[in-house]
């Protein structure tokens, strides 16, 4: 049962383009449809989470991570009487803007593009599903509702200061309040997020074998999941054991921020979505405790994994790929696809419009891509450790570490 506080699919501040509503759909159930078959989202298959896409099939991809976000959101959602499919909707949407390689791609382009107004992911995003995508015969992007729009420009919090031009451009056609807080389901889609990465990366990080079963068992929280687990499997083979714990841990982490949120929103007495948006704070959140040892786990995280010897220099290299093809098609747009040469001529003599374009159609390579078009563009072969292989050597890693 939904609560009086959830986003009210019935009540949708609607689309930028009027629609007649589904007759077997609520209008955040078609948001989420349209952003799965989106290519822009067929694309995080073969785009970087921690390993670049072809290390194996086992790790995660930002395709896989988002379902997974997906799936918790939802959950908690469901048990925080919530809109479940407006939570997925945005959950699904939230890396549509990441380029080739992760974050190490992401803040090549931000250097790239700084004289032209910079790049950020979530402001791409917003730029995807609002005009990227053009398949439609009656307007460019997904038409997506209000609600999903500001779910995904704002999950993270309200967007103040400078506004990035991805996301500024579209809130003047249709504002999005980004002085505001998001709904409570796009804050379970942020925390989400977080839960999902902190998970699978530790999944990822022993499969890869960065560090030891042994080296996790001693670090908060999961030295209980691991304790428990003994207790009451003794004798537990390796892996069983490991991913029993793991489990567990994604299991606090969940119960955590149900807990928590419920907490808040009681505080709060919340008559309305606006109530939420207005409340001056998130309303999703991990406990003091439990976030305090989640830092732990993440330092640990990122000196292991995400900044491992072998992963700086994969960085170097992968950033040199984006710092390559940037000024090839600023200085040759015409070997740009012909579909993006119409929108390069209409800009002609504009440096900026131009390098928007060339930023958009970089962003939206996939690893593969990106590595396969520098070498044919170039005339240089892959470098070691960029040709596509099986698993069992580790090239590729990273994450950017938030306090």
């Amino acid at each position: 049962m939904t609560t009086v506080f959830a986003s009210d699919p019935s009540a949708s501040r609607g689309r930028l383009y009027r629609e007649d509503l589904s007759s077997f759909r609520s209008p955040f159930q078609r948001d989420r449809d349209r952003i799965i078959h989106a290519s822009a989202f067929r694309r995080l298959k073969h785009k970087t989470q921690v390993f670049i896409e072809h290390e194996g099939d086992y790790f995660r991809t930002r395709l896989t991570h988002s379902i997974e976000v997906g799936q918790v959101a939802r959950t908690m959602c469901g048990a925080l009487g919530l809109d479940q499919e407006l939570t997925e909707a945005v959950a699904l949407a939230h890396d549509l803007g990441h380029p080739p390689f992760g974050h190490t791609g992401e803040d090549a382009l931000h250097a790239l593009m700084a004289p032209y107004g910079g790049f950020d992911h979530n402001a791409q995003a917003i730029r995807i599903v609002t005009s990227l995508e053009r398949t439609y015969a009656e307007w460019d992007g997904l038409n997506l509702t209000w609600e999903t729009l500001e779910g995904i420009a704002k999950h993270n919090g309200p967007v103040t200061g400078t506004i990035p031009y991805a996301l500024a451009d579209y809130n003047a056609l249709d504002d999005l309040e980004l002085a505001t807080h998001a709904s409570a389901e796009a804050q379970v889609a942020a925390l989400s997020d977080d839960i999902a990465y902190n998970n699978h990366d530790l999944h990822d990080g022993l499969r890869a074998e960065l560090f030891s079963t042994e080296e996790l068992a001693e670090l908060p929280i999961l030295n209980e999941c691991f304790a428990e687990v003994d207790r009451l499997y003794p004798g537990l083979n390796l892996y069983r054991r490991r991913h029993e714990a793991l489990r567990r841990f994604f299991g606090v982490l969940v119960e955590d921020v149900i807990t928590v949120t419920r907490a808040n929103l009681t505080a709060l007495d919340p008559q309305s979505v606006t109530d939420i948006r207005l409340a001056g704070r998130m309303m999703v959140q991990f406990s003091p405790a439990l976030w305090s040892d989640l830092k732990v786990i993440r330092k640990f995280l990122f000196h292991r994994m995400y900044r491992a010897p072998e992963v700086v220099e994969m960085r170097a290299k992968v950033t040199r790929i984006i710092h390559e093809l940037f000024p090839l098609f600023m200085d040759h747009p015409e070997v740009l696809p012909k579909q993006w040469r119409k929108d390069v001529k209409a800009v002609e003599g504009d440096r900026t419009a131009l390098a928007r374009i060339v930023c958009d159609y970089i962003s939206g390579m996939t690893d593969r891509f990106a590595i396969v078009e520098h070498a044919r563009l170039t005339g240089q072969d892959p470098e070691p450790g960029l040709r596509a292989s099986g698993p069992g050597h580790i090239r590729y890693a990273e994450r950017v570490e938030e306090d």
